[in-house]
């Protein structure tokens, strides 16, 4: 089986990450270029980070894990980051775990 990342839907990753490339447009036209301090780092986030990790280990073990937990575990450990080369590197994780849930969404039947 290959693994093209559209989630068993032809298209579905360019779909989203289209959708994607005009929210982050829209922040432009909104915001414009913005130079912010990352705020990454310290003792707090880091506990907040692995009490994440436990939430989504313990809820796999138990047959409950959701999208919501793998993605606040990798949103926690991006903040919990504060070398810049890794936290690069988070932050493309978060987007990939949201486009995979974007997808799956899209997978469902219409209600």
């Amino acid at each position: 089986m290959t693994h093209d990342g559209d989630a068993g839907v032809p298209g579905s990753m360019a779909v989203v990450l289209a959708d994607v490339a005009a929210e982050r447009a829209a922040q432009d036209a909104r915001f414009g270029m913005q130079e912010l301090p990352d705020g990454t780092g310290g003792d707090g986030v880091a506990v907040r980070r692995d009490s994440a990790r436990d939430e989504t280990d313990a809820a796999a073990r138990e047959g409950g894990l959701t999208w919501r937990h793998i993605l606040a575990e990798e949103v926690l450990e991006a903040f919990a980051e504060t070398d810049p080369a890794r936290l690069r590197a988070e932050l493309v994780q978060v987007a990939a775990v949201a486009v995979k849930w974007a997808q799956a969404l899209d997978r469902r039947p219409a209600p």
